[in-house]
């Protein structure tokens, strides 16, 4: 099968022939029809998580939706011909947190492109498949279901799900890039007032669409103080999506006390990623419920997904390009500059 091979951090991807994966009792084999390529994946590709990845040589990418083609022997759900997303969060489906309904921490958490192999290639091979494979109704397209592989569940789980944004609430959105764009649109959708804050006025008007009533570029103007002159305080809720320094600190000092902060971009590793917070002033005296979310759980999907289907929440809407396996490298080298507006997903899987 074709694949695009990460070799050397931050070198090309080789697009190249490599090995049809193999299939497991418990897993299932699906044929990619399409992958997003998602800022997460620049992460893996500039070497910045070595430790967590799987060894070089790897292949990326965990935005993938396809048609499942093998089927392990112990395999009892999925059958041959189905339509299905894949999470990119991927239980064992019997550890505590996943009987609970929380798989995205799994005990023994395992994510395609970043754990083992994903679907920047023609197939991809998904373990514990009857717990981990979610079917994809026939009304959600393959390019709108990769479209929400990551970013747009992410941020429902995010927004619903840890933030509980409820309608007429303030919430305040830093980073509109695709996990931001996402959070936008799904906040609008439940009701929520939403302040949109980048330094891209390009992506500003894109957040614009998808529902932001406001919007504040933050290299002009200083955001905190504009968020609290439009909410008359704060916002209930405020939700970094992009995970430096400053976002992470403008989204906590932008919550009115006892609102919700909620962190969604991931830090860098390492030392860097160490930040300090007063906490006496903000999570003690000022009440802020200051909370991580990562991934969505597996019970979430369906929910999601009737939204998707019926209209009401539009991941598509997102997609702004689509490209080829050896167009992987070109989208890496355009986040290096935050020049990526919207998701880009992968169709062409010949070449």
């Amino acid at each position: 099968m074709k694949a695009a091979v990460l070799e050397e951090f931050g070198k090309p991807l080789n697009v190249t022939d490599v090995p049809d994966p193999q299939l497991s009792d418990d897993g299932a084999i699906i044929e990619v029809k399409a992958c997003g390529i998602c800022r997460s994946d620049w992460h893996g590709w500039k070497g910045e998580w070595q430790g967590f990845l799987a060894p070089l040589p790897m292949v990326g990418g965990h935005e993938m939706s396809g048609i499942v083609k093998e089927v392990g022997k112990n395999i009892r759900k999925v059958k041959v011909g189905d339509r299905v997303i894949v999470p990119f969060t991927c239980g064992d489906g019997t550890c505590q947190h996943c009987l609970e309904g929380y798989s995205n921490t799994c005990e023994n958490l395992a994510m395609p492109g970043f754990t083992y192999n994903g679907g920047f290639a023609e197939y991809a091979h998904i373990p514990t498949a009857d717990f981990n494979l979610i079917p994809l109704p026939d009304a959600v397209a393959f390019e709108q279901a990769s479209g929400m592989g990551c970013r747009f569940m992410t941020s429902y789980h995010g927004v619903l799900g840890v933030g509980k944004v409820k309608p007429g609430e303030w919430i305040s959105v830093f980073g509109a890039g695709g996990v931001g764009l996402s959070a936008i649109q799904i906040a609008a959708a439940a009701g929520a007032n939403v302040i949109a804050v980048d330094i891209s006025e390009e992506k500003l008007a894109f957040a614009k669409k998808v529902g932001a009533l406001h919007t504040i570029n933050s290299a002009k103007d200083n955001p905190v103080q504009a968020i609290k002159d439009i909410t008359a305080g704060g916002s209930q809720v405020s939700i970094d999506a992009l995970g430096i320094k400053e976002t992470l600190f403008n989204s906590l000092q932008a919550v009115r006390s006892r609102g919700r902060a909620v962190q969604i971009g991931m830090t860098p590793m390492g030392a860097e990623g160490q930040i300090p917070l007063d906490v006496n002033y903000w999570i003690i005296a000022k009440e802020v419920n200051f909370n991580g979310s990562f991934g969505m759980p597996r019970a979430e999907f369906p929910l999601l997904l009737n939204q998707v289907a019926a209209g009401t929440l539009r991941p598509g809407d997102l997609v702004t390009a689509t490209t080829s396996l050896g167009g992987i490298t070109d989208v890496y080298h355009d986040m290096d500059n935050f020049k990526v507006s919207g998701v880009t997903v992968i169709t062409d899987f010949t070449k």
